[in-house]
């Protein structure tokens, strides 16, 4: 019954100690883990492109690494041009096209295979993401460069570029590396499945254009030049443009198209660069 106290209180006293001792890599180490298990497909949020083989480290990423209880591991370092990492002990390491969970299996076993550490608890974690990235340019509120680090939908690039600006046209054209394009409708797109929102991959180019445009001057309250964001008849763009005048005529509207002059009637359509004349009416 002696022995049987001693070594309940035993083990009491371990465990307590083994969690006052268990640091805050720990935790970010499993949260690394979950995050790495998701890009490796085994979960995937709703509306996220699975990414099969999970993101793999590149030039320009830059990672921070840790071992339990040696602060003397701590690093953080950027992968470089010949992609490797330098840390402390191991040295140079390859780190390109490797995972986060492949790169810590390999400082493991490099720590172990030393002779530095028998049993390492290793972290490796990404801190920033710089050798994959989408352009996104155009009518956003943020043009610019985007880093991924995982498989995003086209609508979400849009969104992490700040979203369509005022001025943005429904219209987003998506341009491989290979220079192959497909212009979408963003309306379409935020309003259609999950499936027909195509993903985005590094090298990617996102271009959000400004609509169309018409110009209309003469015998209007507000002549200038308004964008066709939609099918714009003769009439709507004589409202659009603030209406006839007293002095105008609906029956003096001139169509100016490839510089060419045609009367033209209020129920046709507008193409872009159109352009309106509307002449005095006869007293």
């Amino acid at each position: 019954m002696q022995t049987m106290r001693r070594w309940i209180m035993a083990t009491a006293l371990a465990g307590a100690t083994l969690c006052s001792l268990a640091p805050s890599s720990v935790a970010a180490q499993a949260r690394n883990d979950a995050a790495a298990g998701t890009r490796e497909g085994t979960t995937s949020p709703v509306g996220t492109a699975p990414a099969a083989t999970g993101y793999l480290l590149g030039t320009g990423d830059v990672i921070e690494t840790a071992v339990l209880g040696r602060s003397d591991f701590t690093a953080r370092v950027q992968v470089q041009e010949d992609g490797t990492v330098q840390l402390p002990f191991v040295n140079s390491v390859p780190a390109a096209g490797r995972s986060v969970l492949e790169l810590r299996d390999d400082l493991r076993a490099r720590l172990q295979q030393g002779g530095f550490l028998e049993n390492p608890v290793v972290s490796v974690m990404v801190a920033s993401y710089g050798s994959r990235y989408v352009t996104v340019l155009g009518q956003v509120n943020q043009p610019g460069v985007v880093p991924i680090d995982r498989a995003y939908r086209l609508t979400e690039i849009v969104a992490r570029a700040g979203g369509p600006s005022d001025k943005a046209a429904d219209a987003v054209t998506l341009t491989r590396p290979d220079g192959s394009s497909r212009a979408l409708s963003l309306r379409t797109l935020a309003t259609s499945a999950v499936s027909d929102d195509p993903t985005v991959e590094s090298g990617d180019k996102v271009f959000v254009a400004a609509p169309a445009t018409f110009f209309i001057y003469g015998q209007v309250n507000a002549p200038g030049s308004y964008p066709i964001d939609r099918p714009l008849t003769v009439e709507m763009a004589l409202a659009r443009s603030g209406g006839l005048t007293p002095l105008g005529s609906v029956r003096r509207v001139k169509l100016v198209r490839g510089g060419s002059e045609t009367k033209v009637a209020l129920s046709e359509n507008l193409r872009p660069d159109d352009v309106l004349v509307v002449g005095e009416r006869f007293f």
